[in-house]
This record gives C-alpha cells, sequence and structure tokens, in this order.
C-alpha cells in the first residue's frame, strides 16, 4: 500500500474533515474524577517501519499493586497518511485501537503516548481515542504541543500549569527529581487532578509512567520482528 500524501487529490478536504470529526468528539468529552484510581492501568503506543508504511502498535496492562505488567496486545497496520501536526489520531489510531482492542484483561483507564485536551482543538490523540472507545484516558505527552508554563521546581511530584491563553489546557509534570518534565492533559472521563495522580501513581524511577513506558519496549520488539504480516494482531498473557 502506498502512503497517501499531501499532494493527493481531495486532501485539504480530508484535513477539514478530520477537523469536523476532532470538533465533535470534543463536544462528546466528560470531564469527572477518576475514583478510585484503578489496579489495573492500560498503555498503549506505536511506531513505524524505516520507510514509514507500516504502524506497529502495543498496547500494556499493567497492575499498580504488583509492579508488573499482565498482559501485551500487538497490532501491526499499513501507514495511510504522512504525518500532519495536531492530526495525529488519524495516522495512528487505527493501530493503536486494534491493539487495545486485543486486550483481555481488564483495565480501568488508559495512559497514552501523546496529547489530549492540550491540543489547538482540545482533541489530541489521547481525546480521541479515548472517546471513540469509551474508556478513561490521559495524555502523557513526552514533549509540548502547545501551551506556556512558567517555573518548575525540582522535586519530584511537582507541577505547574499549561496554560493556552487564560486556559489550563493541562500541566507540566516532574515524576522524578530534576529530571525534564512531561505533559499531561485530559483525554476522557477523567479531570486533571485525577490525570495527575493516575501518572504519579504509575511511575516507579523512571520519568515515563510504566504504562506506556512498557508500551514502547513491546513497539520496540515488535518492530525488529518485523515479518508479522501487515494487519495482523496478537495478543500474550503475562504470567
Amino acid at each position: 500500500m502506498t502512503l497517501r500524501g499531501k499532494s493527493d487529490p481531495g486532501w485539504s478536504a480530508l484535513v477539514e474533515e478530520w477537523k469536523v470529526t476532532q470538533k465533535s468528539l470534543r463536544q462528546r468529552m466528560i470531564i469527572a474524577p477518576l475514583e478510585p484510581l484503578p489496579r489495573f492501568v492500560a498503555g498503549a503506543d506505536c511506531a513505524f517501519s524505516a520507510d514509514k508504511q507500516t504502524i506497529f502498535a502495543a498496547a500494556v496492562v499493567y497492575d499498580r499493586e504488583t509492579q508488573r505488567i499482565v498482559e501485551v496486545a500487538h497490532a501491526t497496520r499499513p501507514a495511510e497518511f504522512p504525518y500532519i501536526p495536531t492530526f495525529l489520531s488519524f495516522r495512528e489510531g487505527p493501530a493503536i485501537t486494534q491493539a487495545i482492542r486485543a486486550l483481555k484483561h481488564e483495565f480501568g483507564a488508559i495512559l497514552f503516548d501523546g496529547q489530549g485536551y492540550a491540543h489547538p482543538r482540545r482533541c489530541g490523540i489521547a481525546s480521541h481515542l479515548a472517546i471513540e472507545l469509551d474508556q478513561s484516558g490521559v495524555g502523557v505527552g513526552k514533549s509540548r504541543l502547545m501551551g506556556t508554563f512558567g517555573k518548575l521546581a525540582g522535586n519530584a511530584g511537582a507541577t505547574t500549569p499549561l496554560m493556552d491563553d487564560n486556559e489550563q489546557i493541562g500541566v507540566v509534570l516532574r515524576t522524578q527529581k530534576s529530571i525534564r518534565p512531561i505533559f499531561v492533559s485530559v483525554g476522557h472521563r477523567v479531570d486533571l487532578t485525577s490525570a495527575i495522580e493516575l501518572v504519579l501513581a504509575c511511575c516507579t524511577r523512571y520519568r515515563i509512567p510504566e504504562p506506556t513506558r512498557q508500551a514502547d519496549i513491546e513497539v520496540a520488539k515488535l518492530k525488529r520482528a518485523s515479518d508479522i504480516p501487515a494487519t495482523s494482531s496478537r495478543r500474550s498473557r503475562i504470567s
């Protein structure tokens, strides 16, 4: 399958459709406390083949009490679109969703490697997919997509608001002492306080919370074993 590019006829119309979809999903977003914090938390991430023609996705279920991954699911799909800023969910979403849907173990929330509400149309990949899946979701970005913030204390757990003009769209969170922060925002069926608490509850000794960190590790494994047929999915139980 040839990767669809910006020069394709109808590209501009498609982008406008995507904007409408994001705005429509934003209207369905629920912001509410996640109480209690779930014991089992899913994480999801993806990567691309060297030629950018194939997407490798992984989803995991993390047990906060035992600090172990209890299930892993993979998905591999052809890439249909190039990277366009603020439309990541349309490129990566189908593969990530396929991996999440392959999970059999229960989970109470999903941590996504990307933005949620901290997005120009307030519907980044974490919000888009969580709303479509009707699951509690949190955006955990390793870098900032948009917004401004002030000084952040150096201690673990320190936060400062991420602002877009006069609106708070997320927080900048330092998960470990004196390391680079991450960018946390609401996805769906959580509020910002719950999102922060959940991310910190899933962090061990690393900057990134375990569900997304382990999903990233699984994606790397899948990419190395790239002989898996496209559009396949598989699931494994960790005992």
